[in-house]
């Protein structure tokens, strides 16, 4: 995902003239085109890894606009278009990983792209601390892109603990090193530059050396981990992926795991995610 790299409108007057295309709302409707692309063309692909390039400060920047005028009919529809392409990653049965590396820009509205991953890995910079990528969370974190369980990201990542969320709120607009970062709870790992190829290596290759079929499940029971309503006993009821997850080839077919289970073979998986 590209940060814009053009000066953006910076009222009402010049977002109207944008019109569709008014930075967001190319946005929205390029990632909602690939995630849907991917989704339906591309079934052996079980792995989505993220990353951003650009200038964080545009993102927020951008952000903030938006935060302001956010109840302008234009820009309200285009937040509710954005939250809906968002929501499309939490539902969708591919493990997501989140690459926050140099030249990153996870801030505002584009964290909200790491916040949906199933793991987060920051790299840390210690020898170079200019240069070391960060996090900026901003004001539409914390709220405007709600998940469809009706929380935030944020609210399901901390289980709506007060204390944390109160500490993320602190640190708004505060660019966040893998360190302090992973000391807020933002991310899953913060391997410095030593350690980055092998242990991003190490990860995706476990990840993707695992059952599809389990791994939809236990993606979506963590994903949606929070209060129960009818979207969570859709995706992420435990009971309903154990029924579909060991009545399928992966698990019971000739070369599925259960079946080959302790007899020194290995599993044949097909490897489409469904």
């Amino acid at each position: 995902m590209h940060a814009p790299k053009e000066t953006l409108p910076s009222d009402i007057a010049s977002i109207e003239a944008a019109g569709e295309q008014w930075y967001p709302l190319v946005l929205a409707r390029e990632l909602e085109d690939a995630i849907l692309h991917m989704r339906t063309n591309e079934l052996d692909i079980g792995m989505w890894l993220i990353k951003t390039r650009g200038d964080a400060a545009a993102v927020l920047a951008n952000d903030e606009l938006m935060h302001t005028h956010q109840h302008h009919w234009f820009v309200r529809e285009t937040l509710g278009l954005l939250r809906r392409t968002f929501s499309r990653l939490d539902v969708s049965s591919r493990s997501l990983f989140a690459l926050v590396d140099e030249g990153s820009c996870f801030a505002g509205s584009f964290l909200e792209l790491a916040l949906a991953c199933d793991r987060i890995y920051h790299l840390a910079l210690p020898d170079s601390p200019k240069t070391a990528p960060t996090i900026t969370l901003g004001k539409l974190n914390f709220g405007c892109y709600p998940m469809a369980t009706e929380e935030t990201r944020l609210e399901r990542r901390f289980y709506h603990e007060k204390g944390p969320l109160d500490a993320l709120r602190a640190v708004i607009g505060q660019a966040l090193d893998a360190d302090k970062a992973h000391e807020l709870g933002l991310n899953t790992s913060n391997p410095d530059d030593i350690d980055w190829q092998d242990e991003v290596r190490i990860a995706i290759e476990e990840r993707v050396a695992m059952s599809p079929d389990a791994l939809t499940g236990m993606e979506a029971n963590l994903r949606f981990n929070g209060k129960e309503n009818m979207v969570t006993r859709v995706f992420g009821r435990l009971t309903a992926w154990q029924n579909w997850i060991f009545q399928r080839p992966n698990a019971v077919g000739e070369k599925g795991a259960l079946k080959v289970y302790g007899k020194g073979d290995k599993a044949a998986f097909d490897w489409h995610r469904v």
